[in-house]
């Protein structure tokens, strides 16, 4: 079997090529920018490809599929030769599909805490040494890929985003998994560059119902008032069976987080509403996968979450420093209040960075009013020129500080700035809170924990 990837750099595509790899399958690919990890892990495996750049003479009648990946443009030359050719092209959850259609496919979308179930499921299922494929937006502890493919295993667990399928396929991935057990964790706007309304964003949500397999299961958050309307209204069709989840009962000692159980308490390494919810859902998952809840109390135990969610970078006896992937209003506020709850006698300092294309638009930001009301001192960090290169409206630090609706709020527009800032501070009995999809415009967040003054 032959398989070609085009925008084999990406974070996704690079992980599949290395599946495919691992699999057996004979993988070529080609990307006009590769970047680290995945220029290293794709030449480890032999599969970098020799020349960056697109090779439409290489695009041959012998390659049996072609996955196009979203960095790729609609009139990418080795699409165009693809298709010339007759070749059979999939986007990348159609591939997914395709190779886990036989399978008992087990879906998880929603606005936020995808990852962090999608990696709860999986720690407990390798736990107990229960073979699965799957497909997950980070790198998780434990597993060497982000993507696993193989012939025997009988069950799928697959990350569902919301965004586009391929620059020529304009459905959102989860529509095209047709899930066996779907689980959805809330419904809170994103993506408005792609979905223009809260209407049509809570749409895509209802098409998901009514696309999971006939007599299949949904599992759903009962604390979001948009998704239970979702999930009590969609879904008629094909008779599914619908399992709500909430927070469990829990206590916190110590700042550990002690889950109480019908047969014993449970101390966890994770914290917050939000996560203990996420793992209420990910419980009722692997209960349909046959794990009990005994079974699924003595995996999750030492989970630790998944990369970049509420991870921790360092901590003293009198200083925590987290960094987490939260951008978006609702990731925001719990994360936030997570971590207010969790350290209730410290300074919460909270730091966010509007990155993506949603929360650097103008007529999104008063999504974000409220969002940070937890912490005890907000900052938010943007960069022009970000902005630009996105070739969005520009903003000014005076609609972030109004938007936000804070009268403390700070706001900076130059990472250097902000370090010195932090670095500037007394952190004694504090915590930093640092969120962002990107990288606050390359802050290494190690090397700063080693320069704040938390003693």
């Amino acid at each position: 079997m032959r398989v070609h990837l085009i925008a084999i750099g990406g974070s996704a595509m690079h992980n599949m090529a290395l599946a495919l790899h691992e699999k057996g399958f004979n993988v070529t690919g080609s990307d006009d920018e590769i970047n680290e990890p995945s220029k290293t892990r794709l030449k480890i495996a032999g599969i970098l490809p020799q020349e960056i750049g697109w090779f439409p003479e290489k695009i041959t009648k012998d390659i049996d599929a072609v996955i196009l990946g979203m960095h790729a443009r609609e009139d990418n030359p080795e699409l165009m030769r693809a298709k010339e050719l007759g070749l059979k092209v999939y986007s990348y959850p159609e591939y997914i599909y395709e190779a886990t259609k036989d399978k008992t496919r087990v879906v998880i979308g929603g606005s936020h805490g995808k990852t962090t179930i999608t990696a709860m499921i999986l720690h407990v299922l390798n736990y107990h040494g229960i073979d699965t494929d799957f497909m997950v937006g980070a790198q998780l502890e434990g597993f060497n890929t982000m993507v696993k493919l193989t012939k025997e295993a009988p069950i799928a667990i697959i990350e569902g985003d919301e965004y586009l399928a391929s620059p020529i396929d304009r459905r959102p991935k989860f529509h095209l998994y047709k899930p066996n057990i779907a689980i959805l964790s809330g419904i809170a706007w994103d993506h408005i560059n792609v979905f223009p309304t809260f209407g049509i964003y809570i749409n895509q949500f209802e098409k998901f119902v009514d696309l999971i397999e006939p007599n299949g299961v949904l599992i759903y958050c009962a604390e979001d008032a948009e998704l239970k309307k979702v999930a009590d209204y969609s879904g008629q069709a094909n008779h599914i069976e619908k399992i709500p989840y909430s927070v469990p009962k829990h206590r916190i000692v110590n700042g550990t987080t002690i889950l109480e159980t019908n047969t014993n308490d449970v101390p966890l390494q994770i914290f917050g509403n939000h996560n203990l919810m996420n793992m209420s859902g990910a419980r009722l998952v692997c209960n349909k996968l046959g794990v009990t809840d005994v079974l699924f109390y003595k995996a999750i135990q030492s989970f630790k979450g998944a990369a970049k969610r509420l991870e921790l970078v360092t901590k003293t006896n009198d200083f925590a420093f987290y960094k987490d992937f939260a951008h978006s209003p609702s990731k925001l506020k719990a994360t936030t209040q997570a971590v207010k709850q969790q350290f209730t006698d410290r300074h919460v300092i909270a730091c966010m960075e509007l990155h993506t294309f949603s929360s650097l638009n103008e007529t999104f930001l008063a999504e974000y009013n409220g969002a940070m009301n937890d912490a005890d001192e907000a900052i938010v960090y943007f960069n022009p020129h970000t902005i630009e290169h996105k070739k969005l409206k520009p903003i000014t630090e005076e609609q972030v500080f109004n938007y936000f609706n804070r009268k403390d709020l700070k706001v900076f527009t130059d990472s250097k700035t902000l370090e010195t800032y932090l670095k500037s501070k007394s952190l004694k009995q504090s915590v930093l809170l640092m969120m962002s999809s990107g990288n606050f415009d390359g802050i290494d967040f190690k090397k700063l924990s080693l320069e704040l003054n938390f003693i």
